[in-house]
């Protein structure tokens, strides 16, 4: 399914509202002057509020993404690109996954598949 490439600037979430960033070892391909992000990045998040429900609640936060399925046709220093249509989960500290990953907006220029 095509979509907007993703890069360092774009704006991602986990389902808990937690603020997703892209942290990228391209230093070659670039989209609206950030470089592009590939599935070899790391995609951090940070204010995640999501608890365990116990007494009392424990906190249970979303740490990073990982992506599933990132694009099919397009690569970065033969890396796949990921796209804003990409399939990624929100995992925990102990990698445990919390639910989908979410890009809620990237460059509009370049799309990818």
């Amino acid at each position: 399914m095509p979509g907007p490439l993703v890069h360092v600037g774009a704006v991602g979430m986990c389902p808990h509202l937690g603020q997703m960033s892209v942290i990228s070892s391209n230093v070659r391909v670039f989209v609206s002057g950030m470089p592009v992000a590939t599935l070899a990045d790391q995609f951090p998040i940070l204010g995640c509020i999501f608890q365990i429900p116990a007494t009392p609640p424990i906190p249970h936060p979303c740490v990073r993404a990982q992506w599933i399925l990132p694009a099919t046709r397009v690569f970065v220093n033969g890396l796949p690109a990921i796209l804003q249509v990409s399939a990624g989960l929100c995992l925990a500290i102990d990698m445990v996954p919390q639910g989908p990953a979410t890009i809620v907006s990237a460059q509009p220029r370049v799309i990818g598949m």
